[in-house]
């Protein structure tokens, strides 16, 4: 699933290709794709006429300002999931069998919303109304890691007395928004702590070494376009470089960049961990 960098690198290629963007045609191929309103016609019938103002995120999310006539016409939001992408076409192709959304401004460019898996879904919000009140899932999202609001105090209240693991506390989008498995594992390798460690029982200091090393690790990968693992693509069809420096994700068996012990890879919560059972303790 993308993750804080990937989503951030389709919202900056979305601001610079898809800002001004006025919308001509929608044509929704998938209902499931529309999560609100309820009716796929009516996703596309308040969409057409307007024009993309700006796009913003919030953890996963991605959000457009919408104006019409000059007035406000509301938001677009969309959340990618596992394998949800956007492709800037400026000549005309055949969907193929993954393409559920298509968008056209008048010029007949077109913005095409490909979803291997289908867990993709797109919102419209009403003028005035509250973002929360249509995207519910942004009411349950933590502060962003990079505000202020996410620091090492923080992080030391909500976890006070936690017995689940910090890998796990880690993944819960109520304590932090946008990380994930990718950059979860990395930055525990980065700050030292192994997965399994129960959340509250990881010291100040060590807590201290976490925010600094999610910070880097997330601006790192921005830095170069997110990830190259799983399907992540950016508006021109490229992934991301970030996967060729990864420490631990996805290197179980593999020797450890520091020490050269072999990383393993255990399963917490569901999910794979892949730690350096060495230099994490």
């Amino acid at each position: 699933m993308p993750e804080l960098p990937e989503v951030e690198t389709v919202r900056r290629g979305l601001e610079r290709q898809v800002v001004g963007f006025e919308i001509a045609r929608v044509e929704v191929r998938r209902a499931r794709a529309i999560a609100a309103p309820p009716e796929p016609v009516l996703f596309c019938a308040a969409l057409e006429g307007c024009r993309v103002e700006a796009w913003k995120r919030r953890g996963k999310y991605l959000l457009a300002e919408l104006s019409q006539q000059g007035q406000d016409a509301g938001h677009w939001g969309v959340h990618l999931r596992m394998t949800g992408q956007f492709l800037w076409m400026t000549d005309a192709q055949p969907p193929c069998s993954h393409t559920r959304v298509q968008i056209w401004d008048r010029n007949g460019q077109e913005l095409r919303f490909v979803d291997t898996r289908s867990f993709g879904e797109m919102w419209w919000v009403p003028p005035g109304a509250p973002l929360e009140s249509v995207i519910t899932g942004l009411k349950k999202l933590g502060p962003e890691p990079f505000s202020d609001a996410f620091n090492p105090s923080y992080l030391k209240a909500k976890l006070a007395g936690s017995t689940r693991p910090i890998k796990n506390a880690l993944l819960d989008q109520a304590l932090v928004a946008g990380v994930g498995n990718i950059y979860a594992d990395e930055s525990l390798f980065m700050s030292g702590i192994a997965p399994h460690t129960p959340s509250g029982r990881v010291g100040r200091p060590k807590l201290e070494k976490l925010h600094a090393a999610l910070v880097e690790v997330l601006e790192t990968s921005i830095g170069v376009g997110g990830t190259t693992f799983s399907d992540f693509r950016d508006l021109t069809g490229t992934n991301g470089n970030y996967g060729n420096a990864a420490w631990v994700y996805r290197r179980g068996g593999e020797p450890c960049r520091q020490c050269d012990t072999p990383i393993r890879r255990d399963k917490l919560g569901g999910r794979s961990s892949h730690w350096c059972p060495s230099c994490q303790s």
